[in-house]
């Protein structure tokens, strides 16, 4: 049992609505449901009844309503209490541009929230970089997605991102464009055989990715360009100079992501890329990078269930 499940429930109930619920917390209401479910599971009893007018609370669920609110208002206070404590310091922490498009703002807003004496130095780079920031103590944290190199880190998975084929809706770049066929749902590499593709280069950890997948269905990517730069390599995919493989998190900034990019699911189980929260050991920490550990994993779980991290799910 989680305190946001009890938060899910309380708020339910004084709404009498999981859809105004599920509004009012900024979810998916199939999100908000599957918590709900979760909890009663592991109460083994219904909490919720649910009627032509919305949902009101069981027996059971009436009473677990009253200990629920008092429950939340001693965590509350028992985190305003810490909070007093006015925890200082820098922190730096490293996030890859896709992670960052998803991951960076709310991250940073909820850092202000429960430590605003922390100082944050935040680095954007791919994850091949990072890595070496890391090992030279350059970082504090970082999210990234090949821990080969982990001799001496703190390792802690995340999430799992599908990976997309991602290219430009524009028409006639290249000429071929003009008639070739929507992108289905999804497709199987062995369709990407003759795809120009434009991707960043090997000591990145989306690379790595792929050439593993590629390999395990006995084929070679057709490589069209190099890029070490997510705005660039966009930029082209957007000009229509290549396909690219990439998670969601790629065209996250992109409000009109939509009308520039066409997207298909990379099918085969190995086409997905873990991403994983790497620090320096527990005693080369400071208590304001250990308690930044804590929000950045908090935020994680947050956006992803919520559903704002689309093509994720938590490992």
């Amino acid at each position: 049992m989680e305190l946001r499940q009890l938060r899910y429930f309380v708020r339910i109930v004084e709404l009498g609505s999981m859809g105004r619920a599920a509004i009012d917390l900024d979810m998916v209401q199939s999100a908000l449901s599957q918590q709900i479910s979760r909890l009663e599971g592991e109460l083994s009893t219904r909490l919720l009844q649910r009627t032509n007018k919305g949902v009101v609370p069981t027996e059971a669920g009436l009473a677990f309503f009253r200990e629920a609110q008092l429950a939340l208002r001693h965590a509350d206070e028992a985190a305003r209490a810490a909070r007093e404590a006015r925890l200082s310091g820098t922190v730096s922490i490293g996030l890859a541009p896709t992670t960052a498009s998803v991951l960076g703002v709310p991250l940073m807003r909820a850092m202000r929230e429960r430590y605003p004496d922390v100082r944050l130095h935040m680095v954007g780079s791919l994850s091949g970089h990072l890595s070496g920031m890391l090992n030279a103590r350059q970082l504090d944290l970082a999210v990234l997605f090949d821990t080969q190199p982990a001799r001496r880190w703190s390792v802690l998975p995340l999430l799992e991102e599908r990976l997309f084929l991602i290219r430009s809706r524009q028409q006639g770049v290249p000429a071929a464009a003009a008639t070739r066929e929507p992108l289905p749902h999804k497709l199987h590499l062995a369709q990407l055989q003759d795809e120009p593709l434009i991707l960043p280069t090997g000591p990145h950890g989306l690379r790595s990715t792929l050439e593993a997948a590629f390999a395990h269905v006995r084929l070679a990517p057709r490589i069209a360009m190099e890029i070490d730069s997510l705005e660039l390599l966009m930029d082209a995919v957007n000009m229509g100079l290549g396909s690219t493989i990439q998670p969601w998190s790629a065209v996250g900034r992109h409000p009109d992501a939509d009308q520039r990019f066409e997207m298909a699911e990379i099918a085969e189980a190995p086409a997905c890329r873990l991403a994983s929260l790497c620090s320096l050991s527990d005693d080369e920490l400071s208590p304001a990078a250990l308690a930044a550990r804590v929000v950045l994993a908090d935020c994680v779980r947050t956006l992803v269930g919520s559903g704002q991290w689309i093509g994720a799910r938590l490992v």
